[in-house]
């Protein structure tokens, strides 16, 4: 039986606008992309020059004009004003014209299959992200391209260096666009009902969407979102990992300076802390509007005060997940999510991740509807009262954990190093002083594999590795019992392949029917 052909976007089922720019013809991106990419850095770098070198330029084009004061006054005596503001005319026509024909000449175009963008004045460029393939979708508004009304729409897909870049787009038109991308790739026959139309003067616009929340109220329910309030995002970045590393520099500082009475490594120790206050800084800047929340096409994540990004990642395009806990917050109770992908934005996010943290800071509660959010159909009450258990507990509790000789490799992790396998989901657990879970979707495993070095042969214990996509997570566990992990490489092979079969997370609306 053959899937039902996607029907195309009319004015009707979507905006106007976004139906327009989806009826498969070329189209051009935002007037203002030519200033938004370079202009702007272009033109401060020319008065930069101008303003500097003024002296020189003149005197290449006027050989007599050496030491005779200021150009302005050099001109102004020689009378020759109108030559010279003919040839600035000139040089900003000639960036005006390379703006305008840059503009011109970069074009994209979205059908039922793919997002296309052409680009390139001598040289020209064609890249083209397929549907079925699309990773995640984000959108990204710079503060300056706010002002201008615009957003930056980038499609990720699995490849290195496989994204397609609408920089850039209608702001108003950028959350309805991607909405109808997905929608696209989903499957599914039914389209959004129209939206209406922006009104007010540009002046108004501009203001609405500088003020406007990140995520809007309608786009997911209130039960789904997850905030982090200011003083959980302080108390998080003060206990995190970084401020170990911070105490232990300075303790080490203030023990040399003692004892040698030489004040010549505060030069070396002060990059290192100007660095850390850059970190603190930044991470706290793109960590003030986090915010987490399920919507019908995937889990959504918004983040920024002044330039702000959101992006949409679709079901099925998650490949594992870390569940972790640093040392120094186990007091408070509080754990960060992240995740691989087949692909990564280029924008950054808070703490200057590759937007690969899912969940920044959270309670377990919170985790549980994060987790949910990420992967639905998979996690439910009976999974999240399983894995919340598996985060904390030391025991069996439905794990495999390593035997007691293990102690000699994992002396005080070895009773919470194990794994299990629940419906849909291969899970991990290990870490003492810094507790991790993580959890890889059945459907998205790639292969599984067993080593054993002399150590673990002579110990009859083994390591587990599971392959995913490339990430900050590595899926594997160590000084695990030798018949344990051999039972469990049987089973895993089995349920993936089942799992790989019947999944059909790629195609998340293919069920739905016009409404």
């Amino acid at each position: 039986m053959t899937e039902p052909e996607l029907a195309p976007a009319t004015p009707a089922t979507v905006p106007e606008l976004v139906a327009r720019l989806t009826d498969g013809e070329w189209h051009r991106l935002h007037p203002a992309t030519p200033l938004l990419k370079g202009g702007f850095a272009l033109i401060v770098v020319l008065g930069w020059v101008v303003s500097n070198l003024r002296e020189r330029l003149i005197g290449l084009f006027v050989p007599r004009f050496d030491d005779q004061g200021d150009p302005v006054d050099y001109i102004v005596q020689h009378g020759i004003i109108l030559q010279a503001l003919l040839i600035v005319t000139g040089l900003l026509l000639v960036l005006i014209a390379g703006f305008y024909v840059s503009w011109r000449m970069h074009t994209f175009r979205i059908t039922s299959e793919v997002v296309e963008v052409r680009s390139g004045i001598l040289f020209r460029t064609n890249r083209k992200a397929r549907l079925d393939r699309i990773q995640g979708i984000n959108i990204v508004r710079p503060f300056v391209s706010r002002l201008f009304g615009a957003a930056r729409l980038e499609i990720s897909q699995a490849g290195h260096d496989a994204n397609v870049h609408l920089s850039y787009l209608n702001s108003a038109a950028a959350d309805d666009l991607r909405r109808e991308i997905l929608r696209r790739a989903s499957g599914t026959l039914a389209a959004e009902r129209a939206a209406a139309a922006p009104v007010g003067s540009v002046l108004d616009r501009r203001v609405s969407e500088l003020f406007a929340p990140e995520l809007d109220p309608d786009a997911a329910p209130p039960e789904s979102v997850v905030r982090i309030n200011l003083g959980r995002l302080v108390g998080s970045i003060v206990l995190g990992t970084g401020t170990l590393f911070a105490i232990l520099l300075i303790a080490g500082v203030i023990t040399w300076v003692s004892i040698t009475g030489r004040l010549i490594v505060l030069v070396f120790i002060l990059p290192s802390l100007l660095g850390f206050g850059s970190y603190y800084v930044r991470r706290f800047t793109k960590s003030l509007r986090y915010t987490i929340a399920g919507t019908p096409d995937g889990i959504r994540i918004g983040f920024g005060l002044l330039s702000t990004s959101n992006e949409t990642l679709p079901p099925g395009r998650i490949h594992s997940v870390e569940v972790s806990q640093p040392l120094l917050w186990r007091l408070a109770g509080w754990w960060q999510i992240r995740v691989n992908r087949a692909s990564h934005t280029s924008s950054r996010g808070a703490a200057n991740q590759a937007n690969t943290t899912i969940l920044p800071v959270g309670n377990l509660s919170e985790v549980a509807r994060v987790l949910e959010l990420m992967l639905p159909g998979v996690i439910g009450p009976q999974t999240s009262s399983f894995i919340e258990n598996g985060t904390i507990s030391r025991g069996e509790d439905g794990f495999t954990n390593s035997p007691r000789r293990a102690a000699a490799l994992r002396p005080l992790s070895w009773r919470r190093n194990g794994f299990a396998v629940i419906p849909g989901l291969l899970v991990l657990r290990k870490g003492a002083i810094w507790r991790r879970l993580i959890i890889v979707p059945q459907p998205r495993l790639q292969s599984v594999g067993l080593q054993q070095g002399p150590i673990l042969r002579l110990l009859r214990l083994a390591s587990i590795h599971l392959h995913t996509v490339s990430g900050p997570i590595t899926a594997e566990l160590g000084a695990v019992d030798r018949d344990a992990a051999l039972a469990f490489f049987t089973e895993v092979a089995e349920v993936a392949v089942r799992a790989g079969q019947s999944d059909t997370s790629h195609r998340w609306r293919s069920g739905e029917l016009p409404a």
